[in-house]
């Protein structure tokens, strides 16, 4: 029996997921969300484990990471589901811009805390990213927050376009340790995104076209895919898939190794993390 945790678990494509899944599988099935009762609600419906943390906090990613690292042995998949995109800059009580946090830097370093079990488990790490990081991301390293020239839709595509470069920089850095990573377009769903800000996403995703957009439950299918799927059969270990689930272009940005690598570290420089080298574990300072 494999241990699966979805983040982003309360509604949308994480909800859906966590239904194909306790319907399809005898999986250890743990979920994790923001809202006390919509995740509870969809964890009692599945007779699933349930955990709660806002992204906004790294105080609860780390509070969650020491929680999940106690309760399980072995973590075979951790789906970095939860996001958001916000009007702004909001700065968090950590410092960071909050989309950029909730988005990556919430990710990036639950991934970190887990990484023990997780290579350990020869786990598989499903980013889920957005077509957002071609159509609207211009990263400057030297701002990664995107405190200068910010847009609510720039920043999103920043984020989604570190989740990205997150997920290939986990499989350059521990494929050979048996770890696979993958990010992935989900799709333009009618979810509850962008009730937290406006403009064309909250137009697009909250108004009359939201009639025109496809249901959670296709998005949910296509984090199933790869939460199921096997790597190196059903996907690739490494590689950025679109919602028809087959490798995607994206940002420029996202092919460039020494974008990508500067990128992980400075995340790492953010959060005051190290990452396992020749057998280290991860601390947190």
């Amino acid at each position: 029996m494999r241990t699966i945790i979805v983040t982003g678990a309360s509604d949308g494509i994480g909800a859906a997921a966590a239904d194909m899944l306790a319907a399809a599988t005898e999986d250890r099935l743990v979920l994790v969300g923001r809202s006390p009762d919509k995740t509870r609600a969809v964890a009692q419906r599945l007779g699933a484990e349930y955990h709660l943390a806002d992204f906004s906090r790294l105080e609860d990613v780390r509070r969650l990471a020491h929680t999940l690292t106690a309760s399980c042995p072995r973590i075979d998949v951790l789906a970095n589901n939860a996001g958001g995109i916000f009007d702004g800059p909001i700065r968090t009580e950590d410092g960071f811009e909050k989309t950029f946090q909730v988005n990556h830097l919430a990710p990036y370093l639950l991934t970190n805390l887990l990484i023990e079990p997780l290579l350990a488990s020869g786990a598989t790490v499903v980013n889920t990213a957005s077509i957002a990081a071609r159509i609207f991301s211009d990263v400057d390293l030297n701002d990664l927050n995107t405190w200068g020239a910010y847009t609510p839709n720039r920043a999103y595509g920043n984020a989604k376009l570190a989740n990205i470069v997150f997920a290939k920089q986990l499989h350059a850095r521990f494929h050979h340790r048996g770890l696979n990573a993958v990010a992935f377009h989900p799709g333009v769903l009618a979810t509850s995104f962008a009730t937290q800000t406006s403009g064309m996403m909250h137009r697009l995703y909250q108004g009359p076209l939201s009639r025109l957009l496809a249901s959670p439950e296709t998005g949910g299918a296509r984090l199933f895919h790869f939460i199921t799927g096997q790597p190196g059969q059903d996907w690739e270990s490494g590689h950025f898939y679109g919602d028809n689930l087959k490798p995607a272009d994206s940002h420029p940005q996202t092919r460039d190794r020494r974008f990508a690598e500067r990128h992980w570290e400075l995340s790492a420089q953010m959060l005051a993390v190290r990452w396992p080298d020749h057998g280290e574990t991860p601390r947190d300072h």
